[in-house]
């Protein structure tokens, strides 16, 4: 694959497969460049299709992935679907050769699979989507205990560059009281800076997922390597794949 592109870290089993692509490598031009898997920003729809095609090939991917039409909600898509492209922010597999994909740019990846490697899940977490509930919907839909899962966090916009307003902070809390130690005043008045992994860890830890992996990137900082919305507004996506080779 990609030298450029992520694997994460985790105790996955073998024959659970994950990556995550950077911005470098594809076909798109300024201010897509150049490897923009998302076909909803602007981009020229030959050279995402040549993207999302030069991914499957660099990464043998059995099948296509299930592109989701992500709407920052709480849906959780099976692969069992009569969309090609269904309006959902999760995405989860209970076959091989299934492949789960969320696209960001600043927004949290989050994969997941169980330790007996018989199941895996990709969420798109935002702001909005992680308050709502996303992560918890997405555990619910893999269907097991969550001390069996693991998750991993992908690159999203980090503590020190995600700024909000005092409405997304007190949203946080009204659902979670523990959220408030994931938010510092910002140097602008009302303003305050949130942590996304911090509260995505809350979260998953408050429904039994405690083998939680990843974190520390910021999209936001790393212009040469991820895509950031926030930092350029028109801009591109990355993926967050997810699939088993096998099932045991």
């Amino acid at each position: 694959m990609n030298p450029d592109w992520i694997k994460p870290e985790w105790p996955a089993p073998a024959h659970v497969h994950a990556v995550i692509t950077t911005r470098q490598g594809g076909f798109s031009q300024a201010p897509y460049h150049s490897l923009n898997v998302g076909d909803h920003v602007g981009d020229e729809p030959y050279a995402v299709a040549k993207n999302r095609h030069l991914v499957g090939d660099l990464l043998h991917l059995p099948t296509e992935p299930l592109w989701l039409q992500q709407v920052h909600g709480v849906v959780v898509s099976g692969m069992n679907t009569s969309s090609c492209t269904p309006q959902a922010d999760a995405a989860v597999a209970f076959k091989a050769k299934q492949v789960c994909v969320v696209m960001t740019a600043d927004c949290l990846p989050v994969l997941f699979c169980d330790k007996a490697g018989t199941r895996v899940a990709a969420a798109h977490a935002g702001w909005r989507g992680l308050c709502d509930g996303v992560l918890e919907e997405t555990v619910k839909a893999l269907d097991c205990q969550p001390h069996e899962l693991l998750a991993w966090m992908g690159p999203a916009i980090g503590p020190s560059a995600f700024e909000v307003g005092s409405e997304v902070r007190a949203e946080f809390i009204q659902r979670d009281a523990q959220a408030e130690q994931a938010f510092v005043k910002s140097q602008f008045d009302g303003k305050w800076l949130g942590d996304l992994y911090q509260l995505a860890r809350q979260r998953l830890n408050n429904v039994g997922l405690s083998a939680i992996y990843g974190g520390g990137f910021c999209t936001y900082t790393d212009k040469a390597r991820f895509f950031s919305y926030r930092r350029d507004n028109v801009t591109g996506r990355m993926a967050s794949l997810i699939w088993l080779s096998t099932i045991p």
